[in-house]
């Protein structure tokens, strides 16, 4: 799954990195958790990626899509088809069971500050709504957790955003574990409140 993430680049290189002509106003955090507006990626009427603030999570829930199902469950079948995203992120965190509780990690690629996550938007009660897309954990995430969030390389931007390209299944894989690292962090990340760059320092 993906329950928390950080998003800390600055508009200018989001636009870059992304092609984009403006970014809207957004938060920067170091702690972003379901349930609040987050920045989003997509193509708009004409064809053009735009930027723009959407809810992460429908009704409270739904923060989560699987790979696997998502062109079968009625809840995610039409916006897999016809309404991608693409989320940017600067790392994400996910939670280990050991016998002492649940241990945080903080996952990141090794060679990037941005990337990008794969959404898709929902409609709820007539607002839009992000769900993140999760698959299989790959080589790294697998002793913290069974699941990860997708991944989508620059490479595979344009295919996942584009409506007419109904079925981009190539991109719903396990992204590589060499081009990834993760260490344990801090328990405070488990409490909204805190954000702040210290929730991303090794312990």
């Amino acid at each position: 799954m993906c329950g928390r993430y950080s998003l800390h680049a600055t508009p200018e290189v989001i636009a870059l990195q992304f092609s984009l002509e403006a970014v809207p106003e957004f938060k920067r955090s170091y702690n972003v958790c379901p349930g609040t507006d987050i920045l989003a990626i997509g193509n708009d009427r004409s064809g053009q990626r735009r930027a723009r603030l959407l809810r992460w999570g429908a009704g409270g829930k739904m923060i989560n899509a699987r790979a696997e199902t998502l062109a079968e469950r009625p809840a995610f079948r039409n916006a897999f088809h016809r309404f991608r995203c693409l989320v940017p992120a600067s790392g994400f965190y996910e939670w280990q069971k050991t016998g002492g509780g649940k241990r945080p990690w903080y996952v990141l690629p090794r060679d990037s500050a941005l990337f990008a996550l794969a959404g898709i938007v929902l409609l709820w009660q007539g607002a839009r709504a992000i769900a993140l897309v999760t698959t299989d954990a790959n080589e790294l995430m697998a002793p913290i957790h069974d699941r990860m969030p997708v991944i989508i390389p620059p490479a595979g931007y344009a295919a996942w955003l584009d409506a007419e390209n109904p079925h981009p299944g190539a991109l719903l894989r396990p992204f590589p574990s060499a081009l990834m690292q993760a260490h344990a962090v801090s328990a405070r990340v488990n409490a909204p409140a805190n954000d702040d760059a210290a929730l991303l320092e090794p312990i």
